[in-house]
């Protein structure tokens, strides 16, 4: 198992990826997202692009399975023994790896993930201790992906307590109700944002 350093390509090749997504499957789908630590700038991580896409209803992504075959991905079923809220996909060679999970909007998958990733960003140091963990963890475990994952999650689960105790209680989700401007706007750092109403947004835009 390798943690590569920080590939400013990644954040480009997830565009090139959603485009593609979108274009396949964007009449069902309510949000895209790139998650996972691929999503974190400055963050080593396994060379893999994760992508977190939110359909209204799980039952949508039955529609999603054939298109998606088609645009070359797998579709692997048997995920759903142990995560059942989740619809599970990938592509590409080892090398550049593409994983793509299907859930519905605001379920606790979709939360949890931005919830982390967002963290992640806004606190560089939390993402340096992260990594440094993922590397000592797969100089430790090697090609027991199970065990490596495993050892991350209580390091994970609090990340995600400290990213919680930081939402007020009455903030929309983030991720949620932002859509990309078709044409190009008022731009803000990575970001061009309008507010939607929730059937029309697709992402935030900080992929």
């Amino acid at each position: 198992m390798t943690i590569a350093d920080y590939d400013p390509q990644w954040p480009i090749l997830y565009q090139e990826e959603k485009d593609c997504i979108l274009e396949a499957i964007g009449h069902v789908i309510v949000a895209i997202e790139h998650v996972g630590s691929t999503a974190v700038p400055g963050l080593g991580a396994k060379p893999i692009i994760d992508i977190m896409v939110a359909v209204s209803h799980l039952a949508d992504a039955e529609g999603c399975i054939d298109p998606l075959q088609a645009i070359g991905y797998g579709y692997i079923p048997e995920h759903e023994v142990s995560m059942p809220q989740r619809r599970y996909f990938d592509k590409g060679p080892a090398e550049a790896r593409i994983h793509l999970h299907v859930v519905e909007l605001a379920g606790e998958f979709w939360q949890r993930h931005l919830l982390f990733r967002d963290f992640l960003r806004d606190h560089a140091q939390v993402a340096q201790e992260y990594e440094q963990l993922k590397r000592e963890l797969a100089a430790k475990y090697g090609s027991d992906r199970a065990g490596y994952t495993e050892a991350k999650t209580s390091f994970i689960r609090s990340v995600e307590a400290r990213a919680r105790a930081l939402t007020s209680p009455n903030e929309p989700q983030r991720g949620i109700f932002d859509l990309p401007l078709p044409n190009p706007g008022e731009q803000g750092g990575q970001e061009t944002r309008a507010r939607a109403p929730l059937a029309q947004t697709w992402e935030r835009g900080r992929g």
